[in-house]
């Protein structure tokens, strides 16, 4: 196996990212556009604003150092203690070389199921099993098949070529792995439990964004509230599908706001899901609000349909938040005024900003593969 070091491993990522900010490969447009043609919901306009994010909040030399210092135990897999250290390359910290340690474990293979529900969702599961040095064995949603894989084959031009063979796999189905992280919906997810349950395992569920108001939001909380709501059509684990607001809750203001993206309705997909929903709505004579851009419907559950956005009313902060820590299961995130609730919450406008430390249901996964060296 062609072993990169830490600093070796945190330098192509910090090498990918400069490639992205450059935005000039056409090839990759190429593929952005075969992905859009291929599936409606993942547009280029909506791949690029993934892969800009990806590329400046978390591809950078600042964000992959402090997330390597933030686990002591990375930089450990086995490399031949023999074998002189390399100097250091690039970013990371310098105790991170090779043959440094006496404590060298062995790497694992680790299966990675991707969802495809949003442009580059699965590209965190990649890279924390790369950072960690153990080898991805991964299954790409059929949603979503053409941008990772040409990604990495960029990763591996930017080192020594040939390297990516050892730390990447492509497969149809996973088969020889020693772990296991999975994403999908509830349903997959018991196929998951099923299948995988023997194994070391991160199976990930559905899971939602969720806001609380208390109905004194600025206008420009209300407008960054809607980025959270409509950024991926609302596809998203980490967008906003439902709204707890106080009784009496004029929502006017909001409704208003939100009509700023009535352009959605020019997207064929989007349209067919809102006017389906509006129509079964009305024929059933359930109450609901609409402004043309979304449908707001009353609800007790947490995840809401395509073109739709769930609100229920509280009497009692206090009392919401037992229900909000009751069903932490199907929150992913909180956003609130800050002050607002004594929970972890999310400023409006941040759902769809998580930093490299903000993992998926609120599982740290670097530190699980890490553990999983012992």
């Amino acid at each position: 196996m062609n072993h990169l070091s830490l600093p070796e491993r945190l330098d192509i990522l910090a090498k990918l990212g400069e490639y992205l900010r450059r935005d000039d490969d056409e090839l990759l447009q190429a593929h952005l556009k075969r992905t859009e043609y291929n599936n409606g919901w993942l547009t280029v306009d909506n791949y690029r604003r993934a892969i800009e994010a990806i590329a400046t909040q978390w591809l950078n030399e600042k964000s992959l150092a402090a997330w390597a210092e933030a686990y002591p135990g990375l930089g450990r897999e086995s490399n031949p203690v023999s074998q002189p250290a390399r100097p250091r390359v690039g970013i990371g910290p310098d105790s991170y070389r090779d043959g440094e340690f006496s404590d060298l474990r062995k790497s694992k293979k680790i299966g990675l199921v991707l969802a495809g529900n949003i442009p580059m969702v699965g590209f965190h599961d990649v890279i924390s099993v790369f950072l960690s040095g153990h080898r991805a064995q991964i299954k790409l949603s059929d949603k979503d098949p053409h941008v990772i894989p040409y990604l990495l084959k960029v990763m591996d031009e930017l080192g020594e070529s040939g390297w990516a063979n050892d730390y990447f796999e492509l497969v149809n189905k996973l088969s020889g792995f020693d772990a296991v992280i999975a994403t999908g919906s509830n349903n997959s997810a018991r196929y998951f439990e099923a299948y995988f349950g023997k194994y070391p395992h991160i199976i990930r569920r559905n899971r939602n964004g969720i806001a609380v108001l208390n109905g004194q939001e600025s206008e420009g909380n209300l407008k960054a509230l809607g980025d959270d709501i409509f950024t991926y059509f609302g596809l998203g684990c980490r967008n906003v599908a439902k709204l707890y607001v106080p009784r009496g809750y004029d929502f006017e203001p909001l409704l208003e706001v939100l009509h700023d993206w009535r352009l959605l309705q020019n997207h064929p997909k989007y349209k067919n899901n809102f006017d389906y929903h509006y129509a079964l709505l009305t024929v059933n004579r359930e109450e609901f609000l609409s402004n043309g851009a979304l449908i707001l419907r009353e609800d007790k559950g947490m995840l809401s349909h395509i073109a739709g956005l769930y609100y229920e009313y509280y009497d009692d902060l206090a009392d919401l938040q037992i229900e909000l820590h009751e069903r932490a299961n199907e929150i992913q995130l909180i956003e609130a005024k800050p002050g607002l609730l004594s929970l972890e919450t999310k400023n409006f406008g941040e759902a769809q900003q998580p930093s490299l430390m903000d993992y998926a249901d609120g599982v740290d996964t670097v530190s699980w593969l890490v553990s999983l060296y012992s």
